[in-house]
Formats: C-alpha cells, sequence, structure tokens
C-alpha cells in the first residue's frame, strides 16, 4: 500500500474534507493552479522529487519551464503485453476491483460510487451490471500518463468514454482527477484506437481511471485476485497484463 499523502488526507478524513471545502470557495485552489503552470513554480520541482520519492532515471536530460510541464513528463519506454487476450493496465497506479450490481457502491478518492453516478445514462449503466468495475488509483510518485487497453474504436470524449474494443467489448472508460488537476487531456476521438498507444495524460497532481467492463467479459488474473482481497489494493504499471479474455 503506497504511503498516504496530503492529497489522500483531503479526500479520506472528515477534516480533510472540511479543508477541501474552504480551499475549494476562497479560489485558492485556482490561485495554485495559475502558480503551478507559471515558471515561479520551478523551485516546487526538486522538492517534490525528494518528497515523493520519484525514478528519475528514464527521464534524463528533459527540462520542465513550470510544475506542471514536470507533472505531465513523457517518457517513451513503455512495455506493453501485446497478447490479444490480455487486458493491461492503461497506467502505473494501485488497482481495486468490484463485481458490479445494481444497487452496490465503489469506494472512489474517499467517496462511495454507483455505476449509475459513473454512467449517468441509466439505459448504458445497465448494460454493466453483473461485470467488472476496476479501480486504478495513481499517486504522486506515478507517471500520469495513459494508454489503449485495446485496439479497437474511440468515440467522442465525453465525461465517460465508451470504447469499443477487439477483444473485451464495450468498455466504459472514466478519468477523475483530484485537488489541483486543472485539465485531464485526452489526444484523440472518433479514431481507430491501438493497443498501448497514448490515449491522453493529467495534468495536475493526483488522479484515479476508473474501467467498467460487461458481465463476463474480462477474469483478473489469480494473483491479482488474492492481492486486492478485502478491499485492498495492488501495484500495477502501465501495459502490465491484468485479467484475461473470456468467451462471450
Amino acid at each position: 500500500m503506497a504511503k498516504k499523502s496530503f492529497v489522500d488526507w483531503l479526500y479520506t478524513t472528515a477534516p480533510g474534507r472540511v479543508t477541501l471545502k474552504v480551499l475549494l470557495h476562497t479560489g485558492a485552489l485556482k490561485l495554485g493552479e495559475i502558480v503551478a503552470r507559471s515558471p515561479l513554480s520551478k523551485p516546487l520541482i526538486n522538492r517534490y522529487i525528494k518528497n515523493n520519492n520519484i525514478d528519475m532515471s528514464d527521464f534524463k536530460g528533459q527540462k520542465y519551464n513550470s510544475f506542471q510541464d514536470f507533472f505531465s513528463r513523457k517518457r517513451d519506454d513503455i512495455e506493453v503485453d501485446r497478447q490479444a487476450e490480455h487486458l493491461i493496465s492503461p497506467c502505473d497506479g494501485y488497482l481495486s476491483a468490484y463485481r458490479i450490481k445494481s444497487n452496490n457502491s465503489f469506494h472512489i478518492k474517499g467517496s462511495w460510487y454507483k455505476v449509475t453516478d459513473l454512467v449517468t445514462d441509466k439505459k448504458i449503466a445497465k448494460e454493466f451490471v453483473g461485470g467488472d468495475c476496476v479501480i486504478l488509483r495513481l499517486c504522486a510518485n506515478d507517471y500520469h500518463h495513459y494508454c489503449y487497453i485495446d485496439d479497437g474504436f474511440q468515440g467522442k470524449n465525453h465525461f465517460v468514454k465508451g470504447l469499443d474494443t477487439v477483444n473485451f467489448g464495450k468498455v466504459a472508460q472514466i478519468e477523475i482527477g483530484a485537488l489541483l488537476v486543472g485539465g485531464i487531456v485526452n489526444d484523440h476521438e472518433n479514431v481507430m484506437m491501438r493497443k498501448g498507444a497514448e490515449m491522453g495524460h493529467f495534468e495536475l497532481i493526483g488522479s484515479t481511471i476508473v474501467l467498467l467492463f460487461k458481465k463476463g467479459h474480462i477474469d483478473l488474473l489469480p494473483e491479482i485476485k488474492e492481492c486486492i482481497k478485502g478491499d485492498k489494493e495492488v501495484r500495477v504499471i502501465q501495459g502490465q497484463h491484468i485479467a484475461n479474455r473470456t468467451a462471450f
């Protein structure tokens, strides 16, 4: 389990939630976002790297004009499991998973969500009942870019993206920003997608990706099932094999 950060404290504790409401209502977060996008934030970079024990070996020689520029840094050495029937993680992070029921809730960033909260179209939400909800929680020291989980077609970029995948059927993907995340940047829409190709990135601090699969379309690897028993999380990296396609 990753060490809890200030962002985690804000979202998962009562005092943190009170503090977050104050920050939101005073406009302090907006001011922080403006600073983070400016050269004034450059002195924060080294401190952030040290405090979060970030391995910068993949980013040697890169220069950053702001904290936002650093946070959305890009690497080109992503290893992806290319086997067609293997579902990969779209990002680095901590994975948890739940079976989707019509009345159950999922714990995401200190709040509880039903499938109808994540997919507001009730007709579409019903398609995922009985299926699997895979949650990927990114931390401060993670790489905040995410890739396509399979070949297929991506439609328009809405709050919930429908991915028509070749091997896992229709998948709903929801990116959730936190605190100073001033932008969730999706690079494409209405395009054919390729497994492992970059899909988008988060711009500032703390993020979560939620994947919804229809009933019987995926089977998480046994070792992952074992690690996440009792509402626990397991560490995964972008491109890693996390589940198998099932016959549907």
